[in-house]
């Protein structure tokens, strides 16, 4: 999600309580907010659905937005967020209604091998973000909100070789989970 300057310009408008900035701020982001959703989630319904989310957690929290960092990257991390939440949400009302059936792999007649691996991929961060939360931290600010190193290192607060190194080790979490979905 690469905004231009003036879409900078509307959230530190927004960020200091400017209403109309606001409404053109969300106009202007809607369609990068769900395109970023699309490509987390497998299904257009649940990635709207994200979106909605999303574009809602920044008209809530804009205020948080203090322009330490650029608008673009507080909203990769906030779309992430939602687009993960929406993920857990809809995996724990299939279970509740499937009655705790034992978890099945997604049905290959009805699931596209693209979408079926971002489902491996949102379990495998799921159980990161549960196990290891600071390396599932670093893993989206780099490989999902695409910030380099120093960026990664900037929004954490940690040393860029501390950064480098959570990269690595989440990237080997996830790798041995998909390893294992796929094994």
């Amino acid at each position: 999600m690469a905004l231009d300057e003036t879409t900078e310009h509307l959230a530190r408008a927004a960020a200091r309580g400017d209403q109309r900035s606001l409404g053109e701020l969300l106009a202007r982001i809607e369609p990068d907010v769900l395109r970023h959703c699309q490509r987390l989630l497998p299904y257009p319904q649940d990635a709207e659905e994200a979106s909605q989310d999303a574009l809602l957690a920044v008209a809530r929290n804009i205020g948080r937005f203090e322009g330490r960092a650029k608008f673009s990257t507080w909203l990769h991390i906030v779309t992430a967020n939602c687009a993960r939440t929406t993920y857990r949400s809809l995996k724990r009302r299939a279970s509740e209604q499937a009655g705790e059936l034992p978890e099945q792999r997604p049905d290959p007649h009805r699931v596209s091998v693209i979408a079926g691996s971002r489902l491996d991929l949102l379990d495998a961060m799921e159980a990161l973000e549960a196990d290891k939360p600071e390396l599932a931290q670093a893993l989206v600010l780099r490989d999902i909100c695409q910030l380099d190193y120093a960026e990664v290192a900037d929004q954490l607060g940690i040393p860029l070789g501390t950064a480098k190194s959570r990269i690595h080790q989440a990237r080997k979490y996830v790798q041995s989970m998909l390893g294992e979905a796929y094994g």
